[in-house]
Parts: C-alpha cells; sequence; structure tokens
C-alpha cells in the first residue's frame, strides 16, 4: 500500500497544472464631468482667466516658448492675447461653478498667484478653445485647452464639436488644426485625418531679425526687447563732438 500511494504522488507530481485563470482587468469608468456652461459670447471672455487657463495647463501661444527655472512656461503677454481673442472667428468658454472644483484645484490657481483674481465670482474658466477664419472658404483652429483635473472627461471634445457646428454653419468645411505630435489622437477622433490633397504644413521658423530706418538706425531685437543701434559713421560723429 505505501508503494502504491508513493507512486500515486509521484504521478500525480508529474500531470500538468492548469494554469490559474489571469484576472480580467476591470474596465475603467468614465468620468462624468461636473455640471459645465459652453459659452460663445465673446464679450463674456475675461483675458486675465484665459491667460490663468493656459498658464495652468502649461500652454504657451509662443512659437517659441521660454521656460522658467521650475519648468513653467512663460505666460502669454496680456495685451497679444486680448488682440487675438478681438480678432478671433469663434471663442468658445466652457465654465464650471467654483464649488464643484472643491478638492481637485488646478495647482496654477497657487503656483501662478492667480488666486486673487477671481473674486468672488461663482463662475471658473476650466476649458477653452478659439477659431480663426477668412470668414468664407477657410479656418484654422488653436488654443483648445482644458485644466488638468478635468481632462479626459469629454470636455476638449465638447469644444471642438461647438467650433465645427459655428464654423460649418457659416458653409466653411476647409478646417485645420495645427496640433503636436501627442494631439494627433485626440483630433483624430475629434473628425480630423490627412489632408486630402496631401500638403504639408510649414511653420516660420525664423525669429525677427534686424531692420534699417530712414535715418540709417539698426533696429534689432534683443530677447522681447528692440534696440535703436545707430551706425558706425553716426557714432563716429558724436565721438568727435566729444
Amino acid at each position: 500500500m505505501a508503494i502504491h500511494s508513493t507512486l500515486a504522488i509521484s504521478y500525480a507530481s508529474l500531470s500538468p497544472i492548469e494554469p490559474q485563470s489571469k484576472a480580467k482587468p476591470k474596465p475603467k469608468t468614465k468620468l462624468n464631468p461636473p455640471p459645465l456652461s459652453i459659452s460663445t459670447n465673446r464679450s463674456s471672455v475675461d483675458p486675465v482667466q484665459v491667460q490663468h487657463l493656459f498658464a495652468s495647463c502649461g500652454h504657451s501661444c509662443h512659437r517659441f516658448p521660454r521656460t522658467g527655472p521650475e519648468g513653467r512656461v512663460e505666460p502669454v503677454e496680456l495685451e497679444k492675447l486680448r488682440v487675438a481673442l478681438a480678432h478671433s472667428f469663434v471663442v468658445v468658454s466652457v465654465l464650471c461653478k467654483a464649488r464643484f472644483l472643491e478638492g481637485e484645484k488646478e495647482k496654477g490657481v497657487l503656483e501662478y498667484g492667480f488666486e486673487d483674481l477671481f473674486g468672488d465670482s461663482d463662475q471658473r474658466l476650466v476649458g477653452f478653445g478659439r477659431a480663426v477664419s477668412d470668414c468664407g472658404l477657410t479656418a484654422s483652429i488653436h488654443d483648445v485647452v482644458v485644466i488638468p483635473s478635468l481632462r479626459r472627461r469629454g470636455i476638449g471634445q465638447k469644444i471642438i464639436n461647438r467650433i465645427l457646428r459655428i464654423l460649418t454653419s457659416r458653409g466653411i468645411y476647409d478646417i485645420s488644426a495645427l496640433c503636436t505630435e501627442n494631439e494627433r489622437l485626440f483630433f483624430k477622433a475629434c473628425g480630423f485625418g490627412f489632408d486630402s490633397l496631401g500638403s504639408t504644413t510649414m511653420m516660420y521658423t525664423q525669429s525677427p531679425g534686424a531692420t534699417t530706418n530712414n535715418d540709417g538706425f539698426t533696429v534689432t531685437t534683443s530677447g522681447r526687447m528692440q534696440l535703436l543701434v545707430p551706425p558706425p559713421t553716426h557714432q563716429l560723429k558724436l565721438w568727435k563732438k566729444d
């Protein structure tokens, strides 16, 4: 009996072990956004809130953005932002009541010193997008951003859909979106694809160069500043007079 029991144990140890069933990954639950309101009223857009939104999202409107010592992008100039908003063909703002953002405050409010800009207003700008157009044939979409705490909830797609609805209602269907490599999947999900004509987008890459005015002075740039440099002969005359 002892022999048979030993053989039984030996054969049992040689029998193939059935693999354990792998636990199925839990499906990702899509978080619903808090109650939102979408506005296309250009006059209700506060450029200061847009500037704050861009900063909190790390979004720069500069072709060659500068970053600070902590890696933050340089905020867009407020006056240039006012001009850009005034000349945009479509402006879409997504607003959320402040009480729904408690507990998931975006870091930019404190990091960039914007905590006192909103006062007692109950509405916060949490998403934005705009489009420029020749009002007849073509349009392009720019600056589509959503605060980090509310991303992946379909807010960005709602912004794009609202812009597209307004443009196509005006008979404009040649619509482009200048995007980075990381943003291509998002725009593809919104209905964008490769140009059927096979064209490519090229960007002007040169920084502002030096120019000469009528008096012979050279206007050159130093960072974001413009310097007025007199010609060498003019400098020589000034030196002789001294």
